[in-house]
């Protein structure tokens, strides 16, 4: 496709952009959330997918969401299997619950149609319309501080602590530690000398520099040949997740990836400059749509929920604005396919400066929280301090709706409070009663 066809196709010099620029910023995103392409089969390998046809599976559900995100809503979000409910699904409602990653398949499935019926509806856009401005600006500082906090953990800046003292920091003397730091001081380098693609340059000098002193190593092959997705195409098991026994677990799902995908994609937005006068993500349906088919896609082809990935917002911090980022993302997955060995070989140590960075820049929305209203800030500042201190943005925001109604009554303005608030209410009062903790 020739540059112009690009440019008025995704409307790229209208959104003040250029192709260049989101190209780059797709290859951005793309770096910083490939480990999902061997870190989520890796974890639902504890379910009992097999390693292989689950790594398939990935690409092609988080190929599949990103594509359609990038054609049809023209954002530039990346869409990919949810690192969250990965955990839950083969850790709880495999691990602990007993059920079959077959059925936990069928629930994911379930969810997903669900979430289509309500995003055709309408349900979808308008609670989310419902979302006070605070609560808004909290999603996206709480996300920033949640990236961060990944960011530092993945890097073994810190790690878990002792009694008493939950986390701790890691070991400075370690080489795979300090080539963290220095990675994330190079992009802090770069930002601050306004070197644009700051955030890719980095994380490809800290990625060479990583293979020379022996923190992670060059692939010896770096083409292979996708295994075959047949072992779980297809095999969900939808009738053996619609009994009573499941409806936490439906319901666990539901939540979490309604709330996941609503908080980032208004959070990313926050930080791209693409929320309107009120906050609101104009169009918003359509990047829910693309959220809700792809999780669909992805229980059929065989992994578990997928959404909106908050490493989004590194292709942003590049200046990504239109669905042109989303495309470059989507297809630099399919190539996945092909060159798994070489983006799995890609040090940790190298995309978690990216993200520590990437999470500070998103922290800047606390700004425009009223801290003079104390109705509004407490469910703002419970969203952000659970998002990161439970490692669950589903857990912050769930919090957030839930306090926000509780401090208006408090503060006698319960009539300021908007009927979709209150579904919100409601369905989070429900996740917090049923979560299998």
């Amino acid at each position: 496709m020739s540059q112009s066809f690009l440019d008025r196709f995704f409307g790229v010099s209208r959104q003040g952009s250029t192709v260049r620029t989101e190209i780059l910023a797709g290859l951005t995103t793309f770096v910083t959330m490939a480990y999902i392409i061997v870190v989520n089969p890796a974890i639902l390998e504890a379910a009992g997918i097999p390693f292989g046809p689950s790594m398939v599976a990935t690409i092609l559900s988080a190929a599949f969401g990103t594509l359609v995100m990038g054609f049809y809503a023209k954002r530039p979000f990346a869409i990919a299997p949810y690192m969250g409910e990965n955990a839950f699904v083969a850790y709880t409602v495999v691990g602990v619950l007993g059920y079959s990653w077959q059925t936990a398949l069928g629930a994911v499935f379930i969810g997903g149609v669900l979430f289509v019926i309500l995003t055709l509806s309408g349900a979808r856009a308008m609670m989310s319309r419902a979302i006070p401005m605070n609560l808004k600006a909290s999603f996206a500082a709480g996300i920033g501080l949640f990236i961060t906090f990944i960011g530092l953990v993945d890097a073994n800046i810190v790690v878990l602590g002792a009694p008493g003292a939950p986390v701790h920091v890691g070991n400075m003397s370690d080489k795979a530690v300090l080539l963290a730091v220095f990675g994330t001081l190079l992009i802090a380098f770069f930002l601050i000398r306004r070197v644009k693609g700051s955030l890719l340059l980095g994380i490809v000098i800290t990625a060479l520099i990583g293979f020379i002193i022996g923190v992670g190593k060059f692939p010896a092959q770096i083409v292979s040949a996708p295994p075959s997705l047949a072992p779980i195409f297809l095999q969900l098991d939808i009738f053996g997740a619609l009994t009573w026994g499941f409806f936490a677990v439906i319901l666990t799902m539901f939540t979490m990836d309604f709330l996941d995908t609503v908080g980032t994609l208004i959070g990313v937005s926050a930080r791209a400059n693409l929320l309107d006068k009120d906050g609101n993500l104009p169009e918003v349906e359509k990047p829910m749509l693309a959220d809700a088919l792809a999780t669909v896609a992805g229980a059929l082809l065989g992994t578990t929920t997928t959404g909106t990935f908050i490493e989004s917002a590194a292709g942003v911090e590049e200046g990504g604005k239109t669905g042109l980022t989303a495309v470059v993302v989507g297809l630099l997955f399919l190539l996945g396919l092909f060159f798994a060995p070489f983006f799995s070989a890609i040090p940790m140590a190298a995309t978690a400066p990216a993200l520590i960075i990437v999470g500070f820049l998103m922290v800047s929305p606390i700004a425009k929280i009223d801290y003079s209203d104390y109705s509004e800030v407490i469910p703002a500042f419970g969203v952000i301090a659970l998002m990161s201190f439970t490692y669950n943005i589903g857990v912050g925001l769930c919090g957030g709706f839930v306090l926000y109604p509780l401090c208006k009554i408090f503060a006698g303005k319960a009539k300021a409070i908007h009927p979709a608030a209150w579904v919100l209410f409601g369905l989070c009062l429900l996740f917090f009663i049923f979560y299998p903790y």
